[in-house]
């Protein structure tokens, strides 16, 4: 499918939003002295528009794939090879440059969470954040945040699967999304007190409703076909809008419809270089799992500054951003036509 639009530009963008944020904590400072939050009224912080932006674009452009998709072992296969080689590789790399900077008190190959930390990561569900005696003395103590938030990403994919008994009549399609995020809309804006700190295989209800909202108001647009749409008085009226609501201090009760219009809107315009950045490649998942790791090795060894760790985090995480893409993900990825074979004991070949 050829691409005529920015999402490859704007996911390196949010990418880039989440590194600059981190910088912030991982550093010892306060995220609030961020210039957008102060500006907001404390509404708004890169690494939060920088999710926010993921899960929109995700959410558009998963449905069109699921439409897409031969069957739901199809589906999934496309997502597995999405996420999980990439996320192997950074964790496998991780375990290996961890000695360099162990401190624990017991031996490094004696530390059980050693030998946890891969296969935990892989299953999502038991995100495991840390290994005691990595990084202990940094401002902040993980290895690598950034990935807490795949399962939700991952827990999404799964609930839209169930649309695929209905990709062939996408009125029903349309209802559920519609439906779907109007109770979730109704829930986040009234009774987010009751469910925002519940548990669910170890996500929180607050991250479940704002991220899950998001993308499946992504999604509802797509059904709906949203790239279609040319105007540009709706990108205007929604930015008019998104200011009105940060001035006056509702971005909250809006920002589940404001913003994937805005970006969507963007997204399908296409601008000189913008809609070419994606020929030097999809970098946008690569800097967003390794460059937390990057900005904890740096503060190991260097002790930067907010803005030191800024810049040179930045440097570091889209040159691993650029290995992933071209040494990992596009060579997977490549795999998604390859079809599957599976062999029943009838000795039936069956192709996906």
């Amino acid at each position: 499918m050829k691409k005529h639009n920015n999402f490859d530009f704007l996911r390196f963008l949010f990418a880039i939003f989440v590194v600059i944020s981190h910088s912030y904590p991982l550093s010892g400072s306060n995220e609030t002295s961020q210039w957008i939050y102060q500006i907001s009224n404390g509404q708004l912080v890169l690494a939060r528009i920088g999710l926010d932006g993921f899960f929109i674009i995700s959410g558009f452009f998963i449905f069109q794939s699921l439409q897409r998709s031969k069957s739901l072992l199809d589906y999934f296969k496309k997502r597995f090879l999405r996420l999980f080689p990439a996320l192997f590789v950074v964790l496998l790399i991780t375990l290996m440059l961890a000695p360099f900077v162990y401190e624990g008190t017991m031996p490094f190959y004696k530390n059980i969470e050693v030998y946890t930390y891969l296969p935990n990561n892989l299953s999502l569900y038991n995100f495991q954040p840390v290994i005691k005696g990595i990084f202990n003395q940094n401002p902040y103590h993980s290895i690598n945040g950034s990935l807490w938030t795949i399962r939700y990403e991952f827990s999404l994919y799964i609930a839209l699967a169930l649309l695929f008994f209905f990709r062939k009549n996408t009125d029903i399609a349309k209802c559920i999304l519609i439906t779907s995020l109007a109770v979730l809309i109704i829930i986040y804006n009234f009774f987010l007190g009751r469910f925002a700190g519940a548990s669910v295989l170890g996500m929180l209800g607050y991250e479940i409703l704002d991220l899950g909202t998001f993308f499946v108001c992504g999604s509802t647009l797509a059904a709906f076909d949203f790239e279609k749409i040319k105007t540009k008085w709706l990108l205007l009226l929604a930015t008019l809008i998104f200011v009105v609501s940060i001035y006056f201090n509702f971005y909250s009760m809006v920002k589940h419809l404001i913003l994937p219009i805005i970006i969507l809107l963007i997204g399908f315009t296409p601008l000189p270089f913008f809609s070419t950045f994606g020929k030097i490649g999809d970098m946008s998942y690569g800097i967003y799992i390794y460059s937390f790791p990057v900005q904890q090795t740096l503060m190991y060894f260097f002790r930067l500054d907010a803005y030191q760790l800024m810049i040179y985090s930045l440097m570091a995480s889209i040159m691993f951003g650029c290995l992933s893409w071209h040494l990992v993900e596009k060579r997977v990825l490549r795999l998604k036509k390859t079809p599957i074979i599976i062999t029943n004991k009838l000795s039936k070949t069956v192709r996906y």
